[in-house]
C-alpha cells in the first residue's frame, strides 16, 4: 500500500468510467494500491492471495464464465470476493453487470463502474494513473528546469542565485518546470519525476524586482507541466579554501527518495556565467549517460594510465553529497 491515496470520483472522472452503483459517494473512497486485481482463479474460490486494496477489474473473458454458471454459483462466488471489501469493480467493453454482480456488490456496499474501453487499454491507462497519484514524493527547495532535454534540478543556499539563473536559462530557449519548491516523485523503474506546486507554478522570485509569471512573460513554449530528473547541481558560494572538482574522472551522486541521480557542485562567484556552466553540465551528462568521459579521453591520450578511486574504495566522498539536503 502507498502513504497517499486517490479517490474513485478523481480515477472517474479522468478515465471517463459510468457510475453503475456507489454505496456512498466516489469522493470518499480511497484506492491505496497502484496494482490491479484481474479476476481468474477468484472466481472458482481461490482467494487466499487476494489483495483487499486493489481495484478490480473485470472483462470479457470473466463474463463469459459467469454465464456458465447458474445463478446460485454466481452469487456464491461474487460473495467470497466482495467479502474481502475490495475498493471497486471496474467492468470494461461496456459490458452491462449481471443482475447476480450488482445484487451481491449490493449486500457488500462495493463501487461498480463501466468503462467502454478494452480491458487491455483500460490497464495501461489506469496503472499509469494510480502510479502517479500513489507514488513516494518529497518536497525539496530548489528549481527544476529542462535544458537540452536533460531535467536538472537547482539546489542550493537562499539568495546563492538560483531563480536569476533560471531567468537566464529561460532567455536561452530552456524550460522552467518550478522555481523555489519542486515536488518530486519516484515513479516506476526508479524514475524521479519533479513538478512545482499548483499555487506557485510558473511564478519566479527575483530579489529587487519580484514576482514574475514566467510562462505570460516568456510565453507558453517556456513552461513545463513536469519533468524527469537526470541530475542535481548545486550552487554554492566561492570559497578560496575549498577544492573543487576540477578534473570530473568519476561521476559522483546524491540521493532522492532512496535513488542515485548525479550531482556535481558548481561555485559562484562574479564573472562565472553559471548559466552557461548549467548549459555544459547538462550536455555533458547526457554525453556520459551515453558512456563517454572526456576526462578518460584526456588521461588515456597522454598516456597516464586511469583507474577510478572510487573503484579502490579510495574516495567515499561521493556517498557524503547525500546529505546536501542539511542545507
Amino acid at each position: 500500500m502507498s502513504d497517499y491515496s486517490i479517490d474513485l470520483f478523481t480515477i472517474t472522472n479522468e478515465m471517463n468510467l459510468k457510475e453503475f452503483y456507489s454505496p456512498a459517494d466516489l469522493k470518499t473512497i480511497k484506492i491505496f494500491s497502484s496494482n490491479l486485481n484481474r479476476l481468474g482463479l477468484n472466481l472458482i474460490g481461490s482467494i487466499e492471495k487476494f489483495d483487499r486494496y486493489r481495484i478490480i477489474v473485470m472483462g470479457q473473458s470473466e463474463n463469459f464464465f459467469l454465464s456458465t454458471l447458474t445463478t446460485k454459483e454466481i452469487e456464491r462466488a461474487m460473495s467470497l470476493i466482495f467479502s474481502r471489501k475490495p475498493p471497486a469493480l471496474i467492468i470494461t467493453h461496456g459490458i452491462h453487470p449481471r443482475k447476480e454482480l450488482i445484487t451481491v456488490a449490493q449486500e457488500h456496499e462495493i463501487p461498480v463502474l463501466i468503462s467502454k474501453k478494452s480491458t487491455s487499454d483500460l490497464v495501461s491507462e489506469l496503472t499509469p494513473l494510480l502510479n502517479t497519484y500513489l507514488a513516494p514524493r518529497v518536497t525539496r527547495p530548489g528549481g527544476l528546469l529542462n535544458v537540452y532535454g536533460e531535467g536538472v534540478l537547482l539546489i542550493g543556499e537562499s539568495g546563492v542565485g538560483k531563480s536569476e539563473t533560471a531567468i537566464e536559462l529561460l532567455k536561452r530557449g530552456h524550460k522552467l518546470v518550478a522555481d523555489d519548491l519542486v515536488e518530486i516523485r519516484r515513479m516506476p523503474k526508479d524514475k524521479l519525476v519533479g513538478a512545482a506546486p499548483d499555487n506557485i507554478r510558473h511564478f519566479i522570485e527575483v530579489r529587487g524586482i519580484g514576482i514574475i509569471n514566467a510562462s505570460r512573460m516568456f510565453g507558453v513554449g517556456s513552461i513545463l507541466p513536469n519533468d524527469n530528473i537526470d541530475m542535481v547541481i548545486n550552487l554554492s558560494h566561492w570559497q578560496d579554501d575549498r577544492q573543487f572538482d576540477r578534473t570530473g574522472l568519476d561521476t559522483k551522486y546524491t540521493e532522492l527518495l532512496n535513488v542515485k541521480v548525479p550531482y556535481i557542485d558548481v561555485p559562484v562567484r562574479p564573472g562565472r556565467n553559471i548559466a552557461v556552466i548549467i548549459e555544459i553540465a547538462a550536455m555533458n551528462n547526457r554525453h556520459r549517460k551515453m558512456g563517454y568521459n572526456a576526462a578518460k579521453e584526456l588521461f588515456t591520450g597522454l598516456g597516464m594510465e586511469y583507474k577510478s578511486m572510487i573503484e579502490n574504495g579510495e574516495n567515499e566522498e561521493d556517498e557524503v553529497s547525500k546529505y546536501i539536503w542539511n542545507l
